[in-house]
């Protein structure tokens, strides 16, 4: 006769089959969350910062603490010094993707609604795309429909938004090649290991936003309110090291085309925030422009990821092929 636990499940056997399995690791799917929601709501604290402090130069404070932070700890866990080349590269690079591109973002924020800015700034993979054309990453036929769709709602945006200025939507335009240009540069050069290179760029550009800052004559004349000052507590915190950190963990343990689908998700879930927590309003044409760069951001970074699974498998084809045919052999 039969147990009866030969016949009957365990009740935690029961849980444990009834479950659905996760697609990833709970490690990866928290970074994710994290990128999702921490990167989409900072277009609207930073908005809060810079109505009362300085743009450029309480960016590059935020930027230079975070960095500073991170290389500490990541000296303290052992990781190898910079040398001096991969310094002035992080500098280099530090300067195109946070002065360029978040101190011009700081600027524009006092004008321009945070979702639109968020929109504007989802263009930086249509840029990139362009940019590495000349160095063989040529596109496909339905990549340069995604970068054609995506520039076509870059154009609307400098007619559709008309409570900004030319000049904060021209800033919003070079933020995002300047984004673009620092990812070119970090994917062709000899930069630090993993995040000593994000630890060594926000240190680098950090310095530059406060050197450009004070050249300007940005100054901070006045204590700033709980609000301004809980944004920027907020954006050192979560925005510079948890969400950066988050990102590098995705970028190492998950898919190219998930760690790097927040480029389309954040621009959305920034336009819900800043509409239900900030009280923006986006005008249809301008939030017509949005969706189809977010669109075409889309079409671009699906495409990409279909190109390289075909890459992988022709690469795991030739390498079962001499395999099989040694057993054969054999």
């Amino acid at each position: 006769m039969a147990s009866p636990t030969s016949t009957l499940p365990l009740p935690g056997a029961t849980r444990r089959t009834l479950l659905p399995a996760l697609p990833f690791a709970p490690s990866v799917i928290a970074s994710l969350l994290a990128v999702y929601l921490i990167w989409s709501s900072t277009f609207l604290v930073l908005r809060y910062m810079v109505a009362e402090l300085p743009p450029l130069a309480t960016s590059g404070i935020r930027f230079l603490i975070a960095g500073s932070i991170l290389y500490a700890f990541l000296r303290f866990r052992g990781a190898a010094a910079p040398t001096g080349k991969q310094w002035l590269l992080s500098v280099a690079s530090g300067t195109l993707m946070f002065f360029v591109g978040n101190g011009f973002v700081a600027i524009a924020a006092r004008e321009v609604p945070s979702g639109m800015t968020a929109m504007s700034i989802g263009s930086v993979p249509l840029f990139l795309s362009v940019m590495e054309a000349p160095f063989g990453q040529r596109p496909t036929a339905l990549q340069w429909v995604g970068i054609a769709l995506g520039f076509a709602g870059v154009a609307c945006m400098g007619w559709s938004e008309g409570s900004a200025s030319p000049g904060a939507l021209a800033l919003l335009f070079f933020a995002a090649i300047g984004w673009a240009s620092a990812s070119l540069l970090v994917r062709r050069a000899a930069m630090p290991a993993g995040l000593m290179a994000g630890a060594t760029q926000l240190i680098g550009g950090g310095s530059m936003l406060i050197l450009g800052g004070f050249a300007l004559g940005e100054r901070f004349t006045a204590m700033p309110s709980w609000s301004a000052g809980l944004a920027f507590v907020y954006l050192l915190v979560f925005g510079s090291i948890i969400g950066f950190s988050a990102a590098v963990h995705l970028l190492r343990n998950a898919p190219a085309s998930v760690a790097t689908s927040y480029a389309y998700v954040n621009p959305v879930l920034a336009v819900v925030l800043g509409a239900m927590v900030g009280g923006e309003r986006i005008a249809p044409s301008a939030l017509l422009a949005g969706l189809l760069v977010v669109a075409g951001v889309a079409v671009l970074m699906t495409s990409e990821a279909r190109k390289h699974r075909a890459a992988s498998s022709v690469v795991t084809a030739n390498a079962v092929q001499p395999a099989s045919a040694e057993r054969a052999a054999a």
